[in-house]
């Protein structure tokens, strides 16, 4: 563990007190082994005058949800010490007492709730005070003689807190404990089975003394483990159909749906590997902080993915009903992660950013794990009671509560988009994009790589009609997000007009290839992942010209036609899996690549009439844009058309020859 202090970054964020807890906490939160995504928390106390102009004595702590990696001075709370002084001081105070009181104590209402761990950081008397939940101390504390290996290692420098549930309790004991000790011989505080404090008067010794206790417990590991070996190149099972059934089992359990991210490094399948893993990681966790986030304990999968959630699922409710009372309500009861032996770890989430952050936290677990049972004498976390209480804490849920505003209509779905480069297509993807989904967009055009980067999407360069490419294609969505729930068929051509006597005949073949079978590879390869998708849908992209088509477009109309007929044999044989297959029918979308502003005015001229005037001939009198049909793509892939299937629906203003 090395300090990543450097006096020049000091200096950039200025010298006041506040501008050096900033600093100093995000060189904590730079450091994953010390905190995980918002983990950990930090203060500062400083004198400052309040409204009235009366100095005052003021706890500047980080605000509750705030992550020290990227944290500045409005992430803290300021409150009054003396408030806060008097609420450590109580016999007994309630949770939500406790933080309706730190709240009221804040110079103002414009900052974030103050940290749970207000009054610890109070109570402490020095300026800075810093908490983290350090792996190699909290793998330390969670093994057997814990206590005896921690006086091994840092001797009389540091306070030994035993595990007291966080906020007004751990705040009454590390009072009781410091007012014992002699402060001025100690370096830091280990709290049994959840972190580190370390404190000082000034920001770079108190930041310094937590990167030296820290590393003092990551230099015993690595003396017990002894010279690490090279790793050599594990090999791993791949099951990308029964990744996607796991999704989907999940996603049942949780009521909503959710990406499955697969952790298939070298160590973590070594980990999924251990002889008696499905014992070991139903111990617990690696710090209750994440009990919130990971649940206790994975799921362990086995042959069959959906006995296997539901297990979990049913042993959880066990577990609710062992611990909990008339006045709470179950969580969910869906697996965060799951140990998968042979295969690895997956990590599930309702958003991607959800799914990294439980991955991280699972790998670092895992390791700790393996630290502890190979060195430690075993891993010994919190009991199910313990855990349970964080779990169901008000304080912890409040922070759920936070969490979901209200979920996108695609919020957790997958969607494949073809032909996404630009015009139609890239409105159908920014759409679902718009509305929730991770979207991949497939193309020939080099181009789709930055357009779907543009709309927070992955972009894919594939010749539609190479069927290789199309199944390396999906195969790696599903690798990367767990499955498949939307595709969107849209390539597409539109070769040059011509008679049918004098028609070249590789244009013919050109556009039965691009129009037609395209679609039909895409839908051939996709539709074993749709099957286990959620609230399965496909929305291919036709033409006006199927019902209405003109003189000279055969290669075009003839395609488009059996792009039609697919679709309505498509919801014929997908309907008993609940797959939903429609196609759309868009017409006169003008603001594509392929009308130019002077194939709009000659086309205008041939009609007699302005290209405004043209760009609304429909029965409507208005203009049809590609988002229009990007709008409309969406919402046949959601639960407005969650009953319709083998329709056909037109974007196009209305036409009197189709009516």
């Amino acid at each position: 563990m090395k300090s990543l202090w450097s006096n020049d970054g000091a200096k950039k964020l200025g010298k006041g007190l506040l501008s050096q807890r900033v600093y100093t906490s995000r060189l904590l939160g730079a450091n994953p082994s010390l905190v995980l995504h918002g983990g950990g928390n930090t203060s500062v106390k400083v004198s400052r005058k309040d409204f009235f102009g009366s100095q005052t004595d003021i706890l500047y702590v980080k605000g509750s949800g705030h992550d020290l990696a990227s944290i500045d001075e409005s992430g803290f709370s300021p409150c009054r010490m003396d408030v806060l002084l008097k609420l450590a001081e109580m016999d007994h105070l309630t949770d939500s007492d406790m933080v309706a009181q730190c709240s009221a104590a804040m110079l103002g209402c414009d900052f974030p709730r103050p940290s749970i761990e207000a009054l610890v950081h109070a109570v402490i008397p020095h300026r800075f005070v810093d908490h983290t939940h350090a792996d190699a101390v909290v793998a330390l504390t969670n093994s057997p003689g814990a206590k005896d290996r921690l006086k091994e290692i840092y001797g009389d420098k540091v306070l030994v807190v035993p595990y007291v549930m966080p906020g007004f309790e751990l705040a009454r004991e590390i009072k009781k404990r410091i007012d014992g000790a002699d402060l001025s011989k100690l370096e830091g505080m280990i709290l049994m089975n959840h972190g580190v404090f370390t404190f000082h008067d000034d920001a770079r010794k108190s930041y310094q003394l937590m990167i030296k206790l820290s590393g003092l417990a990551e230099n015993y590991i690595k003396k017990l483990q002894g010279k690490s070996r090279k790793r050599a190149r594990v090999n791993y099972k791949e099951n990308l159909p029964m990744l996607s059934a796991l999704r989907r089992s999940v996603s049942g359990f949780r009521k909503s749906p959710v990406y499955a991210v697969i952790n298939q490094t070298d160590e973590a399948v070594e980990f999924s590997r251990i002889k008696g893993i499905a014992s070991l990681v139903r111990r617990g966790p690696l710090t209750p902080d994440h009990v919130i986030r990971t649940k206790r304990i994975p799921a362990v999968i086995g042959d069959n993915v959906e006995q296997s959630v539901a297990l979990f699922a049913k042993q959880y409710a066990g577990y609710f009903n062992r611990h909990g009372n008339d006045s709470l309500t179950m969580l969910d009861p869906a697996p965060r992660w799951a140990v998968w032996p042979d295969h690895g770890i997956i990590s599930f989430g309702t958003t991607m950013s959800d799914a990294g952050v439980i991955s991280d936290i699972a790998t670092h677990t895992a390791r700790a794990i393996q630290q502890s049972e190979g060195h430690l004498g075993g891993w010994r976390p919190l009991s199910a009671a313990k855990l349970f209480e964080i779990e169901y804490w008000e304080l912890e849920q409040a922070k759920l509560r936070t969490v979901d505003a209200g979920a996108a209509p695609h919020q957790g779905k997958i969607a494949v988009v073809s032909g996404s480069a630009a015009g139609i297509g890239l409105a159908c993807a920014k759409t679902l994009v718009d509305d929730g989904a991770v979207v991949v967009g497939l193309d020939l055009n080099p181009d789709i790589v930055n357009a779907m980067e543009r709309i927070g999407a992955v972009g894919k360069v594939v010749n539609l009609t190479d069927e290789k490419q199309v199944i390396n294609a999906i195969e790696e969505t599903v690798r990367e997000f767990g499955g498949l729930d939307v595709v969107v068929s849209n390539a597409g051509i539109f070769t040059a007009g011509a008679y049918l006597e004098d028609m070249d005949q590789s244009n013919w073949d050109k556009s039965l290839a691009v129009n037609l079978t395209s679609h039909q590879l895409l839908l051939k390869h996709s539709i074993p992942y749709i099957k286990c998708g959620i609230d399965g849908a496909l929305v291919l992209v036709g033409s006006r010209n199927v019902n209405a088509p003109g003189a000279g477009a055969a290669s075009y109309s003839c395609a488009k036609s059996g792009l039609t007929q697919l679709c309505r044999v498509a919801a014929l044989e997908l309907a008993p899996f609940g797959v939903r297959c429609n196609i759309v029918h868009p017409d006169a979308v003008f603001d594509t690549k392929l009308w130019t502003t002077e194939a709009l005015r000659r086309s205008a001229e041939r009609y007699g009439i302005t290209v405004e005037e043209y760009k609304t001939r429909n029965l409507l009198k208005t203009e049809i844009t590609s988002r229009d049909v990007g709008a409309m793509v969406s919402a046949m892939s959601g639960s407005l058309f969650g009953k319709t299937t083998g329709a056909q629906i037109p974007v196009d203003g209305g036409n009197d020859r189709v009516i």
